[in-house]
Formats: structure tokens, sequence, C-alpha cells
């Protein structure tokens, strides 16, 4: 036997699904470059992202060593502006979508 609801189903609309689905996740990408000393770049890290100086002089040596480090993580506004802040900076950086999320 079927049983009929007494109040009919909504549908989702796209919309809606659009809404739900979790944000892209983007990259902030901190390349090597030939001008920018290690010292100023772990002092540019500590100012833009607020890293203590191990943590800073981390991300460098990275950068020194396999040519790019990975900085930060999150969504593409608030990468776009650590990417305007580190520009500023001149610091050689990219943002990129992040595959892994």
């Amino acid at each position: 036997m079927i049983v009929a609801e007494s109040t009919p189903r909504q549908k989702q609309s796209p919309q809606t699904a659009a809404q739900t689905q979790p944000a892209e996740a983007w990259r902030v990408v901190v390349l090597n470059d030939p001008v920018n000393r290690m010292s100023y770049v772990v002092m540019v890290l500590r100012r833009v992202f607020g890293f203590d100086e191990p943590r800073a002089r981390q991300h460098m040596l990275q950068v020194h060593e396999q040519g790019r480090s990975i900085v930060w993580t999150g969504t593409r506004e608030q990468a776009e502006a650590h990417l305007f802040s580190l520009h500023q900076w001149h610091l050689t950086a990219i943002i990129q979508a992040d595959e892994t999320s």
C-alpha cells in the first residue's frame, strides 16, 4: 500500500543548489626570484600573513630551494587581496585554484 504524503516535496532550485556547494579554494604561491634577499622575504611574509619567524623562514627556504611555496589557501577574494599585498612588496607570487579541495 502506498501512502500519499500530506505535504508535497519541494524541489531544490538550481540557485539554492549552487549556494550550498562549498566555495572553491585558492592558493597563494610565492615564487623564487633573483632580486629579493632572503631576510626581506621573511619580513614580508611576517607582515602580510602574520607568520612567526620560524614559519616565515620555512616558507622562504622552500621558495629558495624548490622555487615556490604555498603560503596561504582560502577564498578567491582573500587570495587576490594577499596577492595584491605581495606584489606591493615586490614579491613574485601567483594564485591558483586548489584542485585538492
